[in-house]
């Protein structure tokens, strides 16, 4: 029997870059299916079938899949459980089973549906990742000298390390698989700090040998993971090293990450001389700064911004990536005055709309940019009218269940951060920006955290980001500083939860937010491995804190 491996004109277009010299190949009309034999009888061919099918699953394109862009997903699980966001029950809306109220009140189970969905994709794209390596390795055995298949091996070992960091990151102790013809058996659990460690030096030993081309660029690297990328990560897995190299999250004995060694490559750094360079790397590459005006990276076309670092390609001809979190905001007729959909759903919580001082002779610049609030405009710049009043979006109004309130619709300031494309299709969900996972100004914040932690002065990279939102210069930025300020940066960027967790404050009640840094975090900063992934493999064992059946 032939095997076949399938691939859509879709992807084939996104990747253009590698035919750009035969441009007759976009005139052809290649078919649906190729057998196996055909699928690596040329570098192209190769490319398209291990690399490049990869970057398919990294936009949502069904349910709980994607790293951003869709719902019921590793988003939702990063950022309704925190004190930027939630989706209130609003009368019948919402409610879902409690799955919402559950989140954000972290009362979820080892049932809860959205640690499934998670935990189903990254280990389905892991797989994936698992195929094309061992696909390319037995090419490089049969062609040791292949520079181009070594490339691309450095770039799947890249790829798959970068979901493992999210799984560290999201369910702590998970089995570490790096090949496809793994049995189940074979399949064991791994420590924490083992998971770490193999993301680390995964991105490490592979980097050099990536492109410094710019992921956020249309063209040749366009949404691939190239070394400003792994160097991001790296950047990023060492500003969590206390976190993710304690195995025992439980107990309060969170290590210091001053005493934390690091491989860098040509010497050991303690983490947060790690973070410093690695964000330094991405420097000194002399292409990313802040962009001018702070909601430009979120614009409609926001493909060549300077700041954005690792971006999903957005476009509705090329690409079948899908972006619900304006449509899942906004209110039913704000949506229907541009022809699109609107779920009535996410906005930001009280804690949030206090961070940017909202209301205030000081509230921060950036507040209007992230949030619609108040009257609502439609593109004419006439008021929005609902059921023959003025849609007005009430921030201060938001609470859990808003069921009986006055304010069961209007409550919450909605997602505005994306520029709102009236072109969109796919009832909005198709839009033209591109969504941003990564920019240059968390390289600055990361460092002055770093920095910070250190003891030394973070002010200077912290004001960079304040001076370019048009916010005031402040000075003797400590960690409870950073924190709301990395709020206000990057409302509605997905990033929340994990900073929460690492400044000691996602545990703690929302009328309480002021623990100390490394203070212990309880057992809802990692979420349950799920149930019927535990009846599948008996070799997994739960993670502590969680019991069977709740």
């Amino acid at each position: 029997m032939k095997k076949y491996i399938l691939y859509s004109l879709s992807l084939l277009l996104a990747i253009s870059f590698s035919l750009t010299s035969c441009g007759s190949f976009l005139d052809e009309n290649p078919k649906d299916q190729i057998t196996e034999e055909d699928a690596y009888k040329n570098p192209t061919l190769v490319y398209l079938n291990t690399v490049a099918s990869l970057y398919t699953h990294i936009g949502k394109t069904d349910q709980s899949a994607g790293l951003q862009g869709g719902d019921r997903g590793i988003y939702d699980l990063n950022t309704f459980c925190t004190d930027e966001a939630m989706l209130p029950t609003r009368a019948g809306d919402w409610y879902d089973g409690g799955l919402w109220q559950q989140l954000y009140t972290h009362d979820w189970g080892t049932k809860y549906d959205l640690v499934k969905g998670a935990w189903d994709y990254i280990y389905k794209v892991i797989a994936e990742s698992n195929k094309s390596l061992d696909k390319l390795n037995e090419i490089l055995k049969n062609d040791p000298e292949n520079k181009a298949v070594q490339e691309y091996i450095a770039e799947v070992r890249s790829f798959r390390a970068f979901y493992y960091y999210h799984l560290v990151d999201l369910f702590g102790r998970v089995p570490i698989v790096t090949s496809s013809k793994t049995a189940m058996g074979d399949v064991k659990q791994s420590d924490r700090s083992e998971v770490f460690e193999f993301a680390w030096n995964e991105l490490l030993e592979s980097v050099d040998l990536l492109h410094e081309g710019r992921s956020n660029f249309p063209g040749e690297y366009y949404g691939r993971i190239t070394k400003p990328v792994a160097y991001f990560i790296l950047a990023r897995l060492a500003l969590n090293a206390e976190v993710y190299t304690h195995d025992n999250w439980t107990d309060g004995n969170r290590p210091d990450g001053k005493t934390i060694k690091l491989n860098v490559g040509e010497k050991e750094l303690n983490a947060w001389d790690a973070v410093v360079y690695f964000c330094d790397k991405i420097s000194e590459l002399g292409y990313y700064d802040l962009a001018n005006e702070f909601a430009s990276n979120f614009s409609i076309q926001n493909e060549k911004s300077i700041e954005n670092i690792f971006t999903i390609p957005m476009d509705a001809s090329l690409y079948k990536n899908e972006f619900y979190y304006l449509i899942r905001s906004r209110h039913y007729a704000h949506a229907a005055v541009y022809g699109q959909g609107g779920w009535n759903g996410s906005c930001a919580t009280i804690d949030a709309i206090e961070a940017f001082n909202y209301g205030k002779e000081n509230q921060d610049p950036r507040f209007d940019i992230t949030y619609y609030h108040g009257p609502v405009l439609g593109p004419t710049g006439k008021p929005v009218m609902d059921e023959g009043k003025e849609l007005v979006y009430d921030p201060s109004e938001v609470k859990l269940d808003l069921t009986g309130s006055p304010f069961v619709k209007t409550a919450g300031a909605r997602m505005k951060k994306y520029e709102l494309d009236a072109a969109a299709t796919n009832d909005g969900a198709s839009q033209g920006n591109d969504i941003v996972l990564y920019r240059y100004a968390d390289v600055l914040l990361m460092k002055a955290e770093a920095k910070i932690r250190k003891g030394e002065s973070g002010d200077a990279e912290v004001n960079q980001v304040r001076d370019r939102a048009g916010a005031s210069i402040v000075k003797d930025v400590d960690l409870k500083m950073l924190l709301s300020e990395r709020l206000r940066e990057f409302a509605w960027e997905g990033h929340r939860r994990q900073d929460m967790v690492r400044f000691g404050t996602f545990t703690q009640k929302y009328t309480d937010r002021n623990p100390l840094p490394g203070e212990s975090t309880g057992f809802t900063t990692v979420y349950p491995i799920h149930e019927d992934v535990l009846l599948l493999n008996t070799n997994l064992t739960q993670n502590p804190g969680y019991k069977t059946g709740e």
